[in-house]
């Protein structure tokens, strides 16, 4: 088996895009001082985490990310709700994540989720 390769082509369009919305969310973090209320942040972090698989062709809906993440069971794709704990736990950890480093990112990611010969 071959080295992962996600169903789109990473440009620089898209850094840049990925770097812009990074940055208006660090401002509305520092504007609002942490202020946002809890249920405002679990709600946004579910919707992101939804958005963000969808585009990796993962077709769990929004309400079964929501379940998953409440810590639900659901029907559906071991793969797929296997995808949205890694990807709540990345999003826990994306501040202790060394930057500059895709490998420890998608280490996080991808984790259990395809053999480790498999992985970056």
């Amino acid at each position: 088996m071959g080295e992962y390769k996600p169903p789109f082509h990473m440009t620089d369009r898209i850094t840049n895009l990925v770097a812009t919305i990074c940055e208006q969310v660090g401002r509305i973090t520092v504007l609002s001082h942490g202020n946002l209320s809890p249920h405002l942040k679990k709600e946004n972090r579910i919707r992101t985490i939804h958005s963000s698989l969808a585009i990796e062709q993962n077709s769990l809906l929004l309400e079964q990310v929501t379940a998953i993440l409440d810590g639900k069971r659901i029907l559906g794709n071991p793969n797929e709700i296997r995808e949205v704990k890694n990807a709540y736990d990345t999003y826990e950890l994306l501040l202790s994540l060394n930057p500059y480093s895709v490998e420890e990112m998608w280490g996080i990611m991808r984790k259990e989720a395809f053999p480790k010969d498999m992985r970056l």
